[in-house]
């Protein structure tokens, strides 16, 4: 495995420096802790790490990755294919479909990514094969164990006999490992605490009455303008009664939360991703594991219970040492001990024009992985087309059977009318708005 390769595919100039402490202080002999916040780059460390011990000519599964949200387990098998591109890496997740999965296990993936209830699903079919499964890695281990998955993780330790490498990652430092993970002896590496992680946030809190708590949201978006911003609830209503309001008041968004079907939250992180969107309603789904890069700004339209849940969500925004902003909205008799007395009170205007629409628009397109379709072919059919410029396409992001593509908002109706019965690699596409 060629480092310097690997970095150049993933675009990265060097390992931060909690990657090369991992890499550093592994011992092959003993299992691994890694505790650092979210947003560090802890999957490239710890697919660094399989690296050591995947075999080419080895015949089955060798490693498991779990973790307890299905948009993490897509955004881990994005890394694990560029990182080790000669080891078929396959994903399952609940929400996807089970036929179209068991047919990717009957030829066994070398590295299986995957949600506890989906991977324990296909253990207990005997779609997967456990033999040659060496190395086992516990991603986001306490949020899983938050999301009530430790029967499924016994269920599937237990399944893995020939285990000799063990890999646990934790945003938060644990004061016990429980003994199901079969850890004994380990080696550690603690970031939880580390300055270099440690954001750089400016806090300010909005009061107002909870007949007028959606006016001042307004507001406050208004203030806020084109900043890319996501709004925290604790429930699904109210993030479904913030979109109302925005709806009516025309003001382009999205909502993530554990209510909508699969597709329809990934469409909604791949639109704030391609800035198609600036404005994510979302619960705290979308607090950890996730990766949404270069969110500006951080609203708490209902602040969490526990002070752990009001930092993983603050831990959005200001990553990897930018900066970021977080607003506080709380009615005038509200106190929760972990806010500071001293947070500067913001008081907001009426008179401020709506913030401007996303840049991009996301068009959607018939053809994918599954097609031999790549991002080259699309931006090449995307140019022949008349009247489009290079600033005219954004982020591409090609699926299995479907892609999309950011384009600029002006060329929307230009690039559906004139793509009418075109064809990408010999295949005859259709594009149009998600």
């Amino acid at each position: 495995m060629e480092l310097q390769h690997i970095l150049q595919r993933l675009q990265i100039s060097e390992l931060n420096e909690m990657q090369k402490a991992v890499l550093d202080n592994y011992d092959s002999s003993k299992d691994f802790i890694l505790h650092s916040p979210t947003g560090t780059g802890k999957t490239l460390a710890f697919t660094l790490l399989l690296g050591k011990h995947l075999q080419a000519d080895t015949n089955g599964t060798q490693a498991f990755i779990v973790v307890p949200t299905r948009e993490l387990a897509l955004q881990i098998e994005q890394v694990v294919r560029k990182v080790h591109q000669g080891f078929k890496t396959t994903c399952v997740y609940g929400g996807n479909d089970t036929k179209t999965e068991r047919n990717k296990l009957r030829e066994a993936p070398s590295i299986l990514i995957g949600t506890p209830g989906r991977i324990t699903y296909h253990l207990e079919r005997g779609h997967i094969n456990t033999q040659h499964v060496h190395s086992l890695v516990l991603d986001e281990f306490d949020k899983s164990l938050e999301f009530g998955f430790h029967g499924q993780m016994v269920t599937i330790i237990q399944q893995l006999t020939q285990l000799r490498h063990r890999v646990l990652t934790s945003a938060t430092k644990m004061d016990e490992i429980p003994d199901f993970t079969g850890i004994t002896e380990y080696t550690t590496v603690d970031f939880s605490d580390n300055s270099s992680s440690v954001p750089n946030l400016q806090m300010r809190k909005v009061i107002a009455t909870a007949q007028h708590k959606l006016k001042a949201l307004f507001q406050l978006l208004c203030t806020n303008g084109d900043k890319k911003t996501i709004i925290f609830c604790n429930h699904r209503d109210a993030v479904d009664h913030i979109s109302n309001l925005l709806e009516d008041r025309e003001l382009i968004h999205d909502v993530f939360h554990g209510g909508l079907e699969q597709s329809d939250r990934e469409l909604a992180l791949l639109k704030f991703r391609n800035n198609s969107n600036r404005i994510l309603i979302t619960t705290d789904l979308a607090a950890r594991g996730l990766d949404i890069p270069e969110v500006d700004v951080i609203i708490h339209y209902q602040l969490p219970y526990k002070e752990d849940a009001f930092i993983h969500r603050n831990g959005r925004t200001a990553r990897m040492q930018a900066s970021g902003e977080v607003f506080i909205i709380l009615k005038p008799d509200e106190d929760y001990p972990y806010i500071d007395s001293s947070c500067t009170e913001l008081k907001l205007s009426d008179d401020l024009p709506l913030p401007p629409d996303a840049p991009f628009a996301t068009l959607y397109i018939t053809g994918g992985k599954k097609d031999k379709i790549n991002k080259v072919d699309i931006v090449g059919f995307m140019f022949s087309l008349p009247d489009v410029e290079k600033d005219d396409i954004g982020l591409i992001e090609v699926k299995e059977k479907e892609s999309f593509a950011a384009v600029k908002r002006s060329s929307v109706l230009n690039i559906i009318k004139n793509a009418a019965n075109g064809k990408i690699k010999g295949k005859k596409v259709k594009i149009g708005r998600t």
